[in-house]
């Protein structure tokens, strides 16, 4: 079924619960995202879960989105320019799809926005340093397939990844005369940074949740 401008308005729209306008697409047989800027970038959250997609583009410049569900679909390719139309999106669910080699994740490199990713059930998460792939072309992804991304396997993605990158790094990060010395953060600082954790740690809970409903 194509993806009209009629189906897209008599579909579900709704406030989630996360406060979120979300358009329901679920279920219609769609095989290629097209005709969304109808839609006039109206929505938080769009979900596709159930459908007969195979690629993931055809994306207008949508920058209110932040949500995007694509539970089992057939989607075996990523468009390398998603940053370009949907560049706000932080959670992702590919939950049940077809992607097959890491390098057909390129696409996803470059959504600095991205926290929340899930690619469960799709045969690239087989492949050997899967996940440490991920966690360092997407350095913004905070939980991958609904696990916390630990500093831990960002040290060990960055020694399997880093190469060049790490070196140039390491010598920005080195002492240069003449150069003056940063303090160290103000009592201010750190209570900020609290504050923060503690507002992040809540929100993600809350997604988590939302996204985890989803997958039933």
């Amino acid at each position: 079924m194509r993806l009209t401008p009629d189906l897209i308005e008599e579909a579900c729209q709704f406030v989630n619960p996360l406060k979120e306008r979300e358009l329901d697409l679920r279920a219609k047989k769609i095989q290629v995202i097209e005709n969304l800027a109808c839609t006039s970038d109206q929505f938080d959250c769009i979900d596709f879960s159930d459908n007969e997609i195979k690629r993931l583009d055809g994306f207008p410049l949508l920058s209110r989105l932040s949500m995007l569900i694509l539970n089992n679909n057939k989607i075996c390719r990523l468009a390398e320019d998603l940053y370009a139309a949907i560049p706000n999106i932080q959670t992702l669910v590919l939950t049940g799809n077809s992607l097959e080699e890491l390098s057909d994740l390129k696409g996803l490199e470059q959504l600095s926005k991205l926290k929340y990713l899930s690619l469960m059930r799709n045969p690239v998460t087989t492949k050997a340093k899967y996940r440490f792939y991920i966690i360092h072309h997407c350095p913004s992804v905070t939980v991958l397939d609904y696990k916390r991304v630990r500093l831990q396997e960002r040290n060990t993605a960055k020694k399997m990844f880093g190469g060049k990158q790490v070196k140039e790094a390491e010598q920005v990060k080195t002492f240069v005369p003449g150069e003056p010395v940063k303090k160290g953060s103000t009592p201010q600082d750190k209570e900020a940074i609290r504050a923060a954790i503690a507002k992040a740690s809540s929100e993600l809970r809350t997604r988590d949740r939302r996204v985890r409903v989803m997958m039933l």
